[in-house]
C-alpha cells in the first residue's frame, strides 16, 4: 500500500515536471506559440504539438508509476483519473475556443496513456532480459 501511494505521488510529480519542461520547449521551438498560448489561438501544428506533449507526459508519468509500484494495477488508473479530473473543468470552460476533436483527443487519451505507460517498465524489462540472456 505504501509503495502504491509513493508511486501515485511520484507519477503526479513526474506529470507536472514533464509537462512543464515540454511546455517551455514548445514556447522556444514553435514560432508564435508563446503569443498564442494565453488566447488559445493555436494553429493546427501547435495543437498537434500540445497533444503530443500530453501523450508523452502521460506515458512517462505512467512509466514512473509502473517503475515504483510494478504490481499495482489500480495506481495508474487513479493517477490517470486524477489528471483527467483536474483538466476536465478547464476544458469545459474553454470548450468553444478549441475544436471538439482537440478536447476529445486530449481528455479521452489521458487515462489510457497513463495505464499503458505503467506497463512500459515491465515490458522493457522483459525485453531487456531476453536480449541479455539469449544465446548468440
Amino acid at each position: 500500500m505504501k509503495r502504491s501511494i509513493l508511486a501515485f505521488f511520484c507519477g503526479l510529480l513526474a506529470w507536472i515536471l514533464i509537462v512543464s519542461i515540454l511546455d517551455r520547449a514548445l514556447r522556444v521551438l514553435i514560432d508564435g506559440y508563446s503569443a498564442a498560448e494565453p488566447h488559445l489561438t493555436f494553429t493546427l501544428p501547435m495543437m498537434a504539438a500540445r497533444l503530443t506533449m500530453a501523450a508523452v507526459t502521460s506515458l512517462l508519468a505512467g512509466a514512473v508509476v509502473g517503475a515504483v509500484a510494478p504490481s499495482s494495477a489500480r495506481t495508474p488508473w487513479a493517477l490517470g483519473l486524477l489528471v483527467l479530473a483536474a483538466f476536465l473543468p478547464e476544458h469545459i470552460y474553454v470548450w468553444n475556443q478549441l475544436p471538439v476533436w482537440y478536447h476529445l483527443t486530449f481528455l479521452l487519451t489521458l487515462v489510457p496513456l497513463v495505464v499503458i505507460g505503467a506497463r512500459l517498465p515491465r515490458a522493457l524489462g522483459v525485453a531487456k532480459r531476453e536480449v541479455l540472456t539469449s544465446p548468440p
